[in-house]
C-alpha cells in the first residue's frame, strides 16, 4: 500500500464532546421500542397544508409538535434523576439534531433545542427550526471554546460531564429534556436507528417504507414510518413508556394539528 492509496485528514476537534457523550451514555440501562406509524395521512395533510397556505412545512417539525404533545401527556418519560429524587419538569424542550458544518465537513454537534415545545403552534416549532438549520450553517463556530475542551485531560472532561449529568437543571438548560434525531436513515426499505443517547427518553427516526395494510376491509398500499423510542429504564418502566409510544403513535397518524394549522 503506498501513501496514494489513502490520504490523513486531522480528527475533527467538534467531535471530541460527542466522543465523551456517547461514553457517558453507555452506562445508561437503555430499553428500545421498535414501532412503526402510518403516515399516509399524515404526509398527504402535509402536502395540502403547503398548498392551501403556500408556507413551506416540514415533516420533522410535524413530528416534534406531535412528539411534545405525547410528552406532555406523559411527563415521567422525560424524568431526570437528581440523587435519590426524579425531577420531572412541565415544559417539554426537544432536542432536534440538525446537521452542521463545521471545518467543511456536516457533523451534527449540539442539538437544536425548540424550548416549550409544548406550548408552541406548529408554524412556529417549524419556523425555529428552519432558522436555526440556516444560522447553524453560517455563524461561526466559538472555536476558542472547542481548542479548550480538546486540549482538556481526558479526566477534567469526564468531570465536565459528571457534574453536568447530575444535575437536571442545567441538562434541561444545555440540551433540553428529549432528544429527536430527525436525520432519518437512507437507503430503501424497512430500517430503524438504534441510539446512544444521554437522554431519558430519544426518538430517533428510520425510513418511511411502503407496504400493503388492510384498511376498512380493503387492501391498500400505505406509508409506514419507522420510529424507535429509547427509554432510561434506570428511571423509566415499561407502562409509563407504553402508554407515551400509544399516544405518539395516535397523534401521528392522525395527522394531530395539521388541520387547526392550515
Amino acid at each position: 500500500m503506498t501513501e496514494k492509496d489513502y490520504k490523513i485528514i486531522p480528527f475533527p476537534k467538534a467531535r471530541q464532546p460527542i466522543v465523551d457523550a456517547l461514553r457517558q451514555a453507555k452506562r445508561m440501562n437503555v430499553m428500545h421500542a421498535l414501532l412503526e406509524a402510518d403516515v399516509t395521512d399524515a404526509r398527504r395533510m402535509v402536502k395540502e397544508f403547503r398548498v392551501k397556505t403556500g408556507n413551506p412545512l416540514s415533516f420533522t417539525a410535524f413530528l416534534t409538535f406531535c412528539l411534545a404533545h405525547a410528552v406532555a401527556e406523559n411527563k415521567s418519560v422525560q424524568a431526570y434523576r437528581k440523587g435519590g429524587k426524579l425531577v420531572i419538569f412541565d415544559d417539554v424542550d426537544i432536542a432536534v439534531i440538525i446537521e452542521r458544518e463545521f471545518e467543511g465537513d456536516k457533523i451534527p454537534i449540539n442539538p437544536f433545542v425548540v424550548k416549550a415545545a409544548n406550548r408552541k403552534t406548529l408554524n412556529e416549532i417549524h419556523n425555529e427550526i428552519s432558522n436555526a438549520k440556516v444560522e447553524n450553517i453560517n455563524k461561526p463556530q466559538n472555536s476558542s471554546l472547542i481548542d479548550l475542551y480538546w486540549y482538556a485531560p481526558g479526566f477534567i472532561r469526564s468531570l465536565l460531564w459528571y457534574l453536568w449529568l447530575g444535575s437536571p437543571y442545567w441538562r434541561k438548560r444545555l440540551t433540553g429534556t428529549v432528544g429527536f434525531s430527525a436525520l432519518g436513515m437512507f437507503g430503501k426499505g424497512t430500517g430503524w436507528g438504534i441510539p446512544i443517547s444521554t437522554y431519558s427518553l430519544s426518538v430517533t427516526m428510520g425510513t418511511i417504507s411502503q407496504k400493503p395494510a388492510l384498511i376498512d376491509g380493503k387492501l391498500e398500499t400505505r406509508e409506514f414510518l419507522d420510529l424507535t423510542a429509547s427509554f432510561d429504564h434506570n428511571v423509566i418502566d415499561g407502562a409509563p413508556a407504553a402508554r407515551f409510544i400509544t399516544q405518539f403513535k395516535e397523534l401521528i397518524e392522525s395527522g394531530y394539528g395539521l388541520r387547526e394549522a392550515a
